[in-house]
């Protein structure tokens, strides 16, 4: 089936922004998320964090003025497929409140959801699939989210989503619901 886009009476098309701690699960819930509406037959993109900073964004450090930009970035590629009348499902760490608002900002009115992927810091990092979390206890990774580096949990997210508590597909099923209940899909 061709992917269907967006006319002035159908939905209009949407960020849903995913945030969280490294290993909290975005990127997997974010593909799932993604086939998902792309089995619905909806035109849909997937932002990767990882992805985007082998290449767009591989210029950019870790400080804070580097991830701000990494995330204004990422928000303006967002606004530009919402333009094309595509759907993004991003997953990026977002460490920073003000990093996510503007994201918001630039997205647009109505078109961006934060969803907050919550898991335990103890959970994250048996997970660590990127050795992340074992390479700051060695001390070759100084400024790892959550660790050496700070992580602003969202205040209001759109939905808060407990990666420890439920199976990727679970909250997948549950963003869905969200969406459609909201008249988004």
């Amino acid at each position: 089936m061709p992917p269907r886009h967006f006319s002035p009476e159908a939905p209009q098309p949407f960020a849903l922004w995913l945030t969280g701690l490294p290993a909290a699960g975005k990127t997997t819930l974010a593909s799932e998320i993604t086939c998902r509406l792309r089995d619905l037959g909806l035109s849909v993109c997937l932002l990767d964090g990882d992805i985007m900073r082998r290449g767009l964004n591989a210029d950019l450090g870790f400080g804070e003025r580097d991830r701000a930009e990494n995330i204004r970035r990422a928000a303006e590629i967002a606004r530009l497929l919402l333009d094309s009348g595509i759907i993004v499902v991003a997953a990026l760490i977002s460490p920073f409140r003000a990093g996510r608002a503007n994201a918001r900002e630039i997205a647009g009115a109505g078109r961006f959801l934060e969803v907050f992927v919550d898991a335990p810091l103890d959970v994250c990092r048996q997970r660590d699939p990127k050795g992340l979390y074992a390479k700051a206890g060695a001390g070759q990774i100084s400024d790892l989210t959550g660790v050496g580096s700070p992580y602003e949990r969202p205040l209001r997210p759109e939905l808060h989503l407990r990666s420890d508590q439920n199976t990727p597909q679970a909250l997948a099923d549950e963003v869905l619901r969200r969406l459609r209940d909201e008249g988004r899909l």
